[in-house]
């Protein structure tokens, strides 16, 4: 498998910990580039990744399972990345009892517990970026994670330092004169 159920652990536990050093900042300050805050994007993360699962399990050929989780009034940035971990422990139990046939629905194509996998490792890669960039933290997504969802999600993406080619095929960065995109989107679609 190009994109093992394990590499959700390590993108959690690497959120986790390159987020871990801003728990008494400021959350509510917009992410880096993005409408929502710090907060809220660290919330997109968890929701991903739960809804990542919840596809799976449910096999639908078209719509999404109409849930959404929600944390608890007063929850802090701590108990937030706490979420996150669990919530890719979700995902990553759920993939790796997924079977070879198992199929969800996503807008930008149905998709296998593998693209699902890798849809959750960029959530929270790119995510994590967001939010660590407007929190003064100087972190990237480590290469190695980026490898495979680039190879999974993204067939078309130029060569590079695959941390670099990761922000630039997500709109966050320029990359060797290829301006900053406006649009994009990964490809899901199961890969024969």
């Amino acid at each position: 498998m190009l994109v093992p159920p394990d590499l959700v652990a390590d993108a959690v536990a690497e959120a986790r910990r390159a987020l871990g050093p801003a728990v008494d900042s400021d959350w509510s300050i917009p992410a880096t580039d993005l409408d929502w805050s710090c907060w809220t994007t660290g919330f997109h993360i968890a929701d991903c990744l739960v809804f990542y699962a919840s596809q799976i399990i449910d096999q639908a050929t078209e719509g999404y399972v109409p849930f959404e989780i929600t944390m608890t009034d007063g929850a802090n940035p701590e108990e937030l990345l706490r979420t996150i971990v669990v919530c890719g422990a979700i995902l990553q139990r759920t993939v790796a009892a997924a079977q070879p046939g198992d199929r969800g629905y996503h807008n930008y194509g149905t998709s296998d517990a593998e693209g699902f996998t890798a849809m959750g490792v960029v959530e929270t890669l790119v995510h994590t970026y967001d939010v660590a960039t407007a929190l003064g933290l100087h972190w990237r997504p480590p290469a190695e994670m980026c490898v495979p969802v680039l190879t999974r999600l993204f067939p078309d993406a130029p060569p590079g330092d695959p941390s670099d080619v990761l922000l630039w095929c997500t709109g966050r960065t320029v990359l060797d004169g290829r301006p900053r995109r406006t649009q994009w989107r990964w490809d899901g679609t199961v890969r024969d």
